[in-house]
């Protein structure tokens, strides 16, 4: 881990510097990474600047090149800004791009102050009810979204319009990126699915599931209320939940609760998640906010039905096994959807329509290569 870094030479890549907040294994470090993997890398390298406080930083990141430099967390504001600005200072990067959504204007300030010809932002998230605590913060930061930047980019239109309004969106002026993943290791494969479903011991289970955080923002408490609505109906049936998170121990003794322990897997972070998309039946998801739904889109190409809440965007659908719910229904009606598929689905080959809705990552990854190209050729004032 470095905080000067010897930049390019004529033969070598030019570093650009991403700044992702607290790495934690979530979607948002999925997607910059993937994206990382398929850029041509003899062209682009990243520095990744990392909180240091984060609680998983992949060693893949060097041993593609790329360099970690740890800073202080934005909540200490003033470390952050001094740290910040020396790191961009001395390396000289020709761009920063910041994916923290709206405390990117934190980081937007401090490469303004340095002198960073192209600042770039990248919304990934949006708001939803229930964290007025964080709603505060991101409401009052939201108007200074496009004072330090450059250039803006956002994960969907309904992302990119959150952040950045309407009549930006309407200029042209924000540039979408997919969320675009590896589709054939999604793909639907029998072998995999009866593999993964004897590793995790639930052979012939009724399997619903999610991938997700324990935060607010994902609404697992919902989720459990509908598997008991489910389980009431369908004593077949197991939850099985992916990820960690703040809210993990609550939502476990909710589950004890509820007598549902023997019923509910909790299975923590995984690397081999394309394998346990396989072993799912259906896949749930109703967050109160989403600034795509990554886990969704994953879901639908490995061929399962998806039922998720209306707040998720519309750019997040494939194809028609994706069915949205309000957040303002029952558990209960929840459960009688999802119990539609107790008796099988037939899960089928999404490849074309992955590829058509534009979330391919090999096709993505050449088009932001000769993004990151054209920006690096302009001057300043010409972006």
């Amino acid at each position: 881990m470095k905080n000067k870094i010897q930049m390019k030479t004529d033969e070598e890549a030019i570093r650009v510097a991403h700044i992702v907040g607290k790495m934690v294994g979530g979607g948002l470090e999925s997607t910059v990474l993937n994206y990382y993997r398929y850029i041509d890398r003899s062209a682009i390298q990243y520095d990744f600047l990392i909180d240091e406080d984060s609680t998983y930083i992949p060693e893949e990141i060097e041993q593609l090149g790329g360099h970690i430099i740890l800073i202080p967390p934005y909540q200490n504001l003033y470390s952050y800004q001094k740290k910040l600005y020396k790191i961009l200072k001395e390396n000289k990067y020709p761009l920063v791009y910041s994916h923290i959504n709206t405390l990117s204007v934190f980081p937007m300030f401090a490469a303004w102050r340095a002198n960073i010809p192209i600042r770039v932002v990248h919304n990934h998230s949006t708001a939803g009810k229930g964290e007025w605590k964080k709603n505060l913060i991101k409401y009052s930061l939201r108007p200074l979204s496009k004072i330090f930047p450059t250039t803006l980019c956002a994960c969907s239109n309904f992302a990119g319009e959150w952040i950045f309004g309407k009549r930006t969106m309407d200029s042209g002026k924000v540039t979408i990126w997919q969320n675009a993943v590896e589709i054939d290791k999604f793909l639907f494969n029998k072998e995999r699915r009866d593999i993964t479903r004897c590793a995790l011991g639930v052979n012939d289970r009724f399997v619903i599931a999610h991938v997700g955080r324990f935060i607010h923002q994902k609404n697992h408490g919902f989720i459990i209320d509908i598997f008991n609505e489910i389980y009431k109906k369908n004593s077949n049936a197991i939850l099985l939940l992916v990820g960690n998170g703040a809210l993990m121990p609550i939502i476990k003794e909710k589950v004890h609760a509820l007598e549902l322990d023997d019923v509910v897997i909790f299975t923590g972070n995984r690397n081999d998640i394309e394998d346990i998309y396989q072993a799912m039946d259906v896949f749930i998801m109703p967050s109160f906010y989403e600034g795509l739904g990554m886990v969704a889109v994953e879901a639908q190409i490995s061929g399962l039905p998806v039922i998720c809440a209306n707040t998720i965007p519309i750019e997040a659908k494939i194809c028609e096994n994706m069915k949205y719910y309000s957040l303002k229904d029952s558990a209960t009606k929840w459960a009688e959807e999802i119990l539609q598929y107790a008796d099988g689905f037939e899960r089928k080959n999404m490849k074309n329509e992955a590829v058509a809705s534009g979330y391919d990552i090999n096709t993505a990854a050449k088009k932001m290569t000769l993004w990151y190209k054209k920006l690096l050729s302009l001057k300043a004032g010409e972006i």
